[in-house]
């Protein structure tokens, strides 16, 4: 692929950049102390507010950092009130600070309650901007030429485009969220959004009018940018790239639900090639050749030709279903190497093409970058020499990926965010390990930041307890599935439902639910049955009803009341050890001479766990039963390590002290 050359691809520059705008006297010289203190600014203002120590001492300590240019770890319990505590220091910082969380439902908290809150006390307003992926804005420019080329498929697409076309006119911002009688399963928004694929950037007809030239022009102007984690890291990954970044410049980063950031940094700054990559691409380029006119049947055979290879390529690696390491590059090259080359000779071929078109229209740019791209994934994967990686392969219904994934992102993080972002802000319910931070400072290359660690708000010991069964065998055992779906059932009918039932494996959790469904009288929901959103709407709105449901549904959950009354975890959420990237990092940290299991998989584990139990106690009045099945907690060493993690829990294992806590 050396001889494909592209002219620069700037990076993204605003029609105009504005200054932000002084913030008066008084609202600078405010303290987080005068705003959340008893009888400050809050509590003169708001008559239901509550002083909590803890969250005073989260938002000093954030406001310190920010004036400090200092990083900062904070756990906060639940009932902190830690989105204040971060918001407050931050809206009166007078610094452009982006805001980063891994759940959408806590940005729109964000943007649509916190901070119009806010700003009722702090005597100014604050410019915010809430940004998103590309993927969730439309594109004029595909918009208008949907309406004179054939790219609908039948009467439902046809009604579908009406609605975005009519919505198009009048939206101020472009985005999808807007339009609520679209369907969330329709195929057209894929054809008019504004993912890069083909963007033309500032070469566009429509550039002034862009949705995302209007979004980005917004995050210029504003004070506080509100992200999520992959929007985040995908900008952190394409800031050094020739086409520049997506996020403006910023002085701090406050990354909430920071427990999660290891695994979407891996993401970001891994490669992934595909067989979806290679269809999308030629579906795109002949969809262009045929609307910009310079298809012809040469091109048209070299892009069937191209697809065939890249079929026979990816049919040549294991179908079985799911995730599985992959080390075998030089004995595969030495029995395939035809195959490989005849899919870069293919890419070759169509580079050649596009670059020999004369007078070639501004689209063909974009599709020579993901050739490029696509070609240096799959010849990085292949070579499979990088041992800062580890290469894996994944099936997921008719897709293949080939994956490589940083085996450690400590290093990349301290270079690529800590060492570049004058202070950044960790914070979550779940970053502390028996009281401690420091399996997050060594994941995640903090080793000079401040921490603090602020316990819950809530009185756990007699709101909740927690109950491990004795009696039940070893969760690796045979047996353990049968007594366990008995021990689920007893529960439940102590609990009168009422109930999430977590699992830490799908074929357990399937196991399990035709057991206990038909033995309780309670309606019962499982995951996989429907969308995530709409079996919570369900759970919180049918009376005693039970969730089957596995790691999804472990955070970002939030059902206070009577409604969610027990959560049953079947094991100890340890990640699974033969997954490839697991299985790297425990052997990276053997070779180093660590002990993987206490440095990496019983931390991990810990803090899964804690993640877990949270769902249940979400406010004052919440009481409730946290129930694991797996003993091993406490009959092995180590399970000292997860009680030391958890909240101060009432704590028992006889099933009589649950009857009793709910007979209360």
């Amino acid at each position: 692929m050396g001889f494909l050359r592209l002219d620069r691809i700037g990076p993204f520059h605003p029609p105009s950049i504005l200054k932000f705008r002084e913030m008066s006297s008084e609202t600078r010289e405010l303290t987080v102390r005068q705003f959340f203190a008893r009888g400050g600014v809050l509590a003169k203002c708001h008559p239901s507010y509550e002083f909590r120590s803890g969250q005073l001492e989260m938002a000093e300590a954030v406001e310190a950092a920010l004036a400090d240019k200092r990083h900062l770890i904070v756990e906060a319990g639940t009932g902190t009130g830690k989105t204040l505590a971060y918001l407050v220091p931050s809206l009166v910082s007078g610094k452009r600070i982006v805001i980063s969380t891994a759940t959408k439902n806590l940005q729109e908290q964000l943007v649509y309650k916190d901070i119009p809150f806010l700003q009722q006390y702090l005597g100014r307003q604050v410019r915010v901007c809430y940004m998103k992926g590309r993927n969730n804005y439309a594109c004029r420019q595909k918009i208008y030429d949907a309406e004179k080329e054939p790219v609908l498929e039948g009467l439902q697409e046809v009604a579908d485009f009406e609605i975005i076309r009519d919505w198009e006119k009048t939206t101020a911002t472009g985005d999808r969220a807007e339009i609520k009688t679209l369907p969330e399963t329709t195929g057209v928004w894929g054809k008019v959004d504004a993912r890069r694929d083909l963007c033309t950037g500032q070469k566009c007809l429509q550039f002034e009018r862009c949705f995302l030239t209007l979004m980005h022009q917004r995050a210029f102007e504003s004070d506080i940018i509100i992200v999520n984690h992959h929007l985040l890291f995908a900008d952190l990954a394409v800031k050094d790239r020739e086409y520049g970044g997506i996020i403006p410049e910023y002085a701090a980063a406050i990354l909430d639900e920071a427990h999660e950031i290891e695994d979407v940094a891996g993401q970001y700054f891994g490669v992934s090639v595909s067989n979806y990559q290679f269809q999308d691409l030629q579906r795109d380029i002949a969809a262009v050749a045929r609307r910009k006119n310079f298809g012809s049947q040469e091109l048209d055979r070299v892009l069937v030709r191209v697809g065939d290879a890249a079929m026979r390529f990816f049919a040549l690696f294991s179908s079985a279903e799911g995730r599985a390491g992959f080390r075998e590059q030089q004995a595969f090259l030495d029995q395939y190497e035809e195959q490989y080359s005849d899919v870069l000779h293919g890419l070759e071929l169509i580079g050649a093409h596009l670059q020999l078109i004369k007078d070639a229209p501004e689209e063909v740019l974009p599709l020579l970058r993901r050739l490029v791209d696509v070609a240096h994934a799959l010849e990085f994967w292949m070579a499979g020499n990088d041992r800062r990686f580890v290469y894996w392969i994944e099936r997921r219904g008719r897709g293949c990926f080939l994956q490589a994934t940083p085996i450690e992102v400590s290093s990349i993080l301290a270079e690529k965010l800590f060492g570049k972002v004058d202070t950044v802000v960790l914070t979550s319910a779940t970053l502390a390990v028996s009281g401690n931070f420091e399996y997050a400072r060594r994941r995640l290359g903090l080793d000079g930041a401040r921490t603090l660690l602020v316990p819950g708000h809530f009185d756990f010991a007699s709101q909740s307890l927690l109950y491990v069964p004795q009696h039940l065998p070893d969760p690796r055992s045979p047996e353990f599935g049968i007594m366990a779906a008995g021990e689920i059932v007893r529960v439940l009918k102590l609990s009168r439902g009422r109930a999430f039932v977590l699992f830490t494996s799908h074929q357990q959790m399937r196991t399990v639910y035709d057991r206990v469904s038909f033995e309780i009288e309670y309606p019962t929901l499982l995951q996989g049955t429907g969308p995530r959103t709409a079996l919570l709407e369900e759970f919180r709105q049918t009376p005693h009803c039970v969730l089957f449901a596995t790691s999804s549904f472990w955070q970002g959950v939030d059902v206070p009341g009577e409604q969610l009354s027990c959560v049953i975890i079947d094991k100890l959420p340890f990640a699974v050890p033969n997954d490839p990237v697991v299985e790297a990092r425990i052997r990276a940290i053997r070779e180093e001479g660590g002990n993987p299991f206490y440095e990496y998989q019983i931390p991990q584990a810990a803090l899964a766990l804690k993640q877990g139990f949270g769902r249940l106690i979400r406010s004052r009045s919440d009481r409730g039963v946290l129930v694991l099945l797996d003993n091993r907690i406490s009959k092995q060493r180590y399970g000292q390590v997860f009680f030391d993690s958890l909240p101060a829990y009432g704590f028992t294992t006889s099933a009589e002290d649950v009857e009793k806590f709910f007979d209360v």
